[in-house]
């Protein structure tokens, strides 16, 4: 029985790299999305789309939608990078990726809990600039600030789900080529994707509760 994977923000970017790099490995892949693309169509088994993951209501109705289906991973993926920089901070863009960095991942996580089982393994994709130790540069608090967040929020989950057996990473794709920074990244989302996969796949519960670049690195907090 093939195993399977559900993914938000999988119509672009890293999202739909993971997408077709589980596809290819013989995964039955279910991309959730607000707005659904031909591509992900390809390579998804199943999608759901119209999902907001910052809407209490929209994430209850993906829960509902997959009350009888078993996840052997979930990939929280969907995120927003705005700039804001002192002296021009705008308030509602840093509350907005806290809402869809942050919040939105525990959100889906809990909600999902029913469909994750013994030997089922959550990555959360994060950021190096999430680390507070490797901030050299400032700005960017928005950005920062909510996938710091997510980080403190991975670890709780990780010590939370280590009784069930579940497994979870928070995990730094690397600059890739996307249009979240104006398709000016180091790497694919190809690239991206084999390395996100090659973690996830390394990932165990003696593991869990690690901050990785998607090359293997162990990242400072």
């Amino acid at each position: 029985m093939a195993s399977t994977v559900l993914i938000t923000g999988a119509n672009r970017g890293v999202g739909l790299a993971l997408a077709r790099h589980y596809h290819q490995a013989g995964w039955l892949v279910i991309g959730v999305c607000r707005h659904a693309s031909p591509e992900l169509a390809e390579v998804a088994g199943r999608v759901l789309d119209g999902i907001d993951v910052t809407r209490e209501a929209d994430v209850a109705r993906l829960a509902e939608a997959l009350a009888d289906q078993p996840l052997d991973l979930l990939i929280n993926n969907a995120g927003m990078l705005q700039d804001e920089s002192l002296g021009a901070l705008d308030f509602d863009a840093i509350r907005a990726q806290m809402e869809i960095n942050a919040y939105a991942p525990l959100r889906v996580t809990e909600a999902l809990l029913p469909c994750l089982g013994k030997g089922a393994k959550v990555a959360n994709i994060t950021s190096r600039m999430g680390s507070i130790a490797d901030n050299d540069s400032g700005g960017r608090y928005g950005y920062r600030a909510s996938k710091a967040a997510l980080n403190a929020f991975g670890k709780s989950l990780a010590v939370d789900l280590a009784p069930r057996g579940i497994a979870v990473a928070q995990l730094h794709p690397g600059y890739v080529q996307t249009r979240m920074v104006d398709f000016g990244g180091l790497i694919t989302p190809e690239e991206a994707a084999a390395g996100i996969a090659e973690r996830i796949a390394a990932l165990s519960l003696a593991t869990s509760g690690g901050f990785w670049h998607s090359n293997g690195e162990s990242l400072p907090w």
